[in-house]
């Protein structure tokens, strides 16, 4: 299982990567087990009200999250550039360049 976390304007977003051998989720929505890959994290974007406050950089602003939408991928490779690419999507939403996100990605 890989962690893969973003972090960019003093917050941070960490999803995971299920990988063979891994127990994949199994919730409604999961993909098909048949994936060798499965990459699962939150969704979120601004609101105008509600949400939660969050703090981003000098900022603060309301979020809402969206249910994870699990994805399921054949190769690894992949399924991590797509992992990448979802938590720099996630800063975008909320006003930070891709730019300025730091990828780390961690066994477990």
């Amino acid at each position: 299982m890989l962690l893969v976390r973003g972090e960019a304007s003093g917050t941070a977003l960490t999803g995971t990567l299920y990988e063979p051998g891994d127990d994949p989720p199994s919730f409604e929505g999961a993909p098909d087990e048949g994936a060798p890959y499965v990459w699962v994290c939150d969704a979120f974007y601004e609101v105008e009200s509600g949400g939660q406050v969050q703090q981003i950089g000098d900022r603060e602003i309301n979020v809402a999250f969206e249910s994870p939408s699990p994805r399921g991928f054949e190769v690894r490779e992949r399924a991590v550039e797509a992992a990448k690419e979802h938590v720099r999507t996630q800063f975008q939403r909320i006003g930070v360049s891709a730019g300025d996100v730091t990828i780390a990605i961690t066994e477990s």
